[in-house]
């Protein structure tokens, strides 16, 4: 399993504490650090079932800059989407754990976390 952070997130921290304390075996990435390439978010995208508008930080700083809340949710802007979280990853919704079964969760609580673990 891996799970993609923030360390300066407190949500990201919480997931980490709570696999920790399960004692589950996880790779940490700073995916600020170690940014996903496109074919990366577009794995990670089909292991969570979602699209890449589902999974942006619209309120972010460059997501404002870049206009993003205007850009259509469509197949034909998927690229697009995909593109724009690979050139700035801060705004990738975090933290997303993959799980060991192939698929992956957005663990923003505590019970996405465990639900991960249970795969």
């Amino acid at each position: 399993m891996e799970i993609w952070i923030n360390p300066a997130c407190s949500k990201c921290r919480s997931a980490v504490q709570l696999l920790d304390a399960e004692g589950a075996e996880y790779t940490v990435r700073r995916y600020l650090e170690d940014v996903p390439s496109p074919d990366e978010i577009r794995a990670v995208l089909d292991r969570l079932g979602l699209e890449p508008w589902d999974i942006t930080r619209t309120q972010e700083a460059d997501a404002k800059e870049l206009g993003l809340k205007e850009w259509p949710r469509e197949a034909g802007s998927r690229e697009r989407w995909i593109s724009a979280l690979a050139e700035h990853p801060r705004l990738i919704q975090r933290p997303i754990i993959t799980a060991d079964d192939g698929t992956a969760v957005v663990a923003r609580t505590d019970e996405a976390v465990r639900e991960a673990l249970d795969r």
